[in-house]
């Protein structure tokens, strides 16, 4: 678990650009098993591939598409532990990756974005990618 004042500005890549912190397992559960609509899942992250390619290119996806997704949430690897578990579970076959970004649509899973699909990749990439997902699914 790192420490809270460490991740602040980490979680708040997200939240102030209108993402919805889910803190527990109980949260995600309870949203993607009531909610109709789409909703996007960022699983933040203390890594670099998070700070350079991850958080920029959501938060750029989002001032660039025209259809964006009903919900935006994020987990946090290593401090929402209970959270990040469930979104895993919900996401299997794909294995425990983070950073991650997932896609559901009226609770299921429609489009998944693994770290091996962030890493090597900058923010304009990741960004113009969300964009394509968002226009076709939202």
């Amino acid at each position: 678990m790192y420490p809270e004042e460490l991740i602040a500005p980490m979680r708040a890549e997200l939240t102030e650009a209108g993402f919805k912190e889910f803190k527990s397992a109980q949260d995600v559960e309870d949203h993607l098993s009531e909610h109709k609509g789409t909703t996007f899942i960022v699983v933040n992250s203390v890594c670099g591939c998070a700070a350079g390619a991850a958080r920029p290119g959501v938060r750029a996806a989002l001032e660039k598409a025209s259809k964006q997704p009903d919900v935006l949430a994020t987990v946090f690897a290593g401090n929402d532990a209970d959270a990040v578990a469930k979104f895993r579970e919900l996401v299997l076959p794909y294995p425990p990756s983070s950073p991650a970004m997932a896609l559901f649509k009226d609770g299921e899973l429609v489009h998944f974005i693994e770290r091996h699909h962030i890493e090597g990749r900058n923010a304009q990439m990741i960004g113009d990618h969300l964009v394509e997902v968002f226009e076709h699914f939202c």
